[in-house]
């Protein structure tokens, strides 16, 4: 029987594009958290979620430089396997009385993180995305007051996002808005025309394990870009909140089901 946890499964398994959970991480995140209309957001939350009873326009916007791998490891050693980018818009939600966080837009550079998303729940789609690395010699900045990082995100080959961040002092938190577990859908549409939805589940997941380094607050230059087909710009910047740098580590694997079939057709 062919074998493999994802497709293509083969005689070896080994095409497999990714293996099963759990997943590792190392990153390092540049996160731009802004205040839009509380209205844009409700847009984007399908029923039962409703918007968060606090700061409900609350809005981060996240760039990650990842090394990732499965349980031997053996990505790091053939970085082209473990190594991506991502680019992500986070917002709050509420359910059944509980307070999440929900990645509304996604982008990544790389066919298995794209692949490992979709089965998250995670909406991703191909961008290109880069950010400043730190480094403790040359021109890079170190992680220190007053370093200066820059990220851009683009897809389709029209520029999305942009911010330019600059590190001010040490924080006891990442920013609040990405700080809960993920509300998110799993949707997958019927063979059949008209089918409605195959796989309609609404879950819960988050990290089972996690470490990170010190965090540092700041300030950022944020700027959003229309484009033909994306609509981050729909959440608009109305008022900067704050920005933040974190090198972390983390472990996926698996999540909890919350409920089934509770998306309109």
């Amino acid at each position: 029987m062919p074998r493999g946890w994802f497709h293509p499964r083969t005689a070896t398994g080994a095409s497999s594009l990714i293996p099963a959970p759990p997943w590792h991480y190392s990153g390092d995140l540049l996160t731009v958290e802004y205040r839009t209309d509380p209205a844009r957001v409700r847009e984007l939350l399908p029923a039962p979620l409703d918007l968060a009873p606090e700061d409900p326009g609350a809005v981060a916007l996240i760039w990650a430089d990842w090394q990732s791998c499965a349980t031997t490891g053996e990505e790091l050693l053939d970085p082209v396997r473990s190594q991506y980018k991502e680019a992500f818009a986070v917002v709050r939600c509420a359910y059944q009385g509980r307070t999440y966080s929900r990645c509304v837009y996604i982008w990544v550079d790389k066919d298995f993180a794209l692949a490992r998303g979709l089965h998250q729940g995670y909406p991703k789609k191909l961008g290109s995305i880069h950010q400043t690395r730190p480094h403790p010699y040359g021109p890079a900045p170190r992680i220190e007051a007053g370093a200066v990082f820059g990220a851009t995100l683009a897809a389709a080959d029209r520029r999305l996002a942009q911010a330019v961040v600059t590190l001010r002092e040490p924080s006891g938190t990442n920013g609040f808005v990405n700080g809960h577990p993920m509300a998110h859908h799993r949707l997958l549409p019927s063979i059949e025309k008209d089918g409605g939805l195959a796989l309609d589940e609404l879950v819960e997941s988050g990290a089972s394990w996690s470490e990170a380094g010190q965090a540092w607050r700041g300030d950022a230059d944020l700027e959003l870009f229309e484009a033909p087909t994306e609509e981050l710009a729909r959440l608009e910047i109305r008022e900067p909140i704050a920005a933040y740098y974190r090198q972390l580590g983390v472990t996926w694997d698996g999540g909890r089901l919350l409920a089934s079939g509770t998306t309109a057709p």
